[in-house]
């Protein structure tokens, strides 16, 4: 088993392309891949918390400000 630190320089993984940096940011690369209507990365991930509250939202969480109110959730 591998750590998230491990994963990205397997032989493996690098031969298979499955991580792409963005951004300064090494994330998982799009999947599943399609010849011919290849996926992009189009924007490095969100810092932790940035968008809490629109994805709790969007989730259909009607009580987003009761959990992030109460600690349980986080918005920076």
């Amino acid at each position: 088993m591998l750590t998230p630190g491990e994963a990205p320089s397997h032989p493996h993984l690098v031969d298979r392309a499955t991580f792409a940096a963005l951004g300064g940011v090494l994330q998982p690369a799009p999947a599943p891949r399609f010849s011919r209507t290849p996926a992009q990365l189009t924007r490095p991930p969100a810092a932790a918390g940035t968008e809490t509250r629109e994805a709790l939202t969007d989730w259909g969480i009607e009580d987003a400000d009761a959990l992030l109110t109460s600690g349980a959730a986080h918005q920076a």
